[in-house]
């Protein structure tokens, strides 16, 4: 027995391996990126159409509401009065 003849499945065999693996991976990449994405898009979803405002009073005698969006750039508020006008950014 020669030596070229002991290691000529060798090379065909890491190659068939390698492939397996290969093809392993693309397939649960295939499978994990649908999936995963579908989780982000349902956790992103959740708020979506919500404008959180805050409320708030001073004294019984001065009643307002101060609303703050988040589509507002910073520091900019809208204030209520009890009578309804509005002052600020509305």
């Amino acid at each position: 027995m020669d030596k070229g003849s002991r290691f000529d499945g060798v090379g065909t065999s890491v190659l068939r391996i390698t492939l397996l693996f290969g093809t392993v991976t693309i397939a649960m990449a295939l499978l994990a990126v649908p999936m995963l994405e579908r989780r982000t898009q349902l956790a992103r979803n959740d708020g979506i159409g919500l404008d959180m405002t805050s409320t708030g009073s001073i004294s019984r005698s001065h009643i307002y509401t101060v609303e703050r969006s988040v589509l507002q750039a910073p520091g900019r508020s809208c204030i209520i009065h009890q009578d309804g006008t509005r002052e600020g950014d509305c």
